[in-house]
């Protein structure tokens, strides 16, 4: 999770002095302060899975 958006994404790499982030249900890259950067927890990050898994099955992703 990137604290400094309240944003959950999946890391992808580092590129200089930031984390890169994908958000859970796919789209574009962000670049995150790596000390803004926190796990997060199962329950929310099964949660951000779920609803994406929803949006994909009614068509809105």
């Amino acid at each position: 999770m990137d604290t400094s958006t309240q944003r959950i994404g999946k890391v992808m790499g580092a590129v200089g002095p930031y984390v890169q982030l994908r958000p859970v249900e796919g789209g574009r890259e962000w670049d995150a302060d790596p000390t803004k950067v926190r796990p997060v927890p199962v329950g929310d990050a099964l949660s951000a899975a779920v609803a994406t898994a929803n949006a994909r099955s009614t068509g809105m992703l």
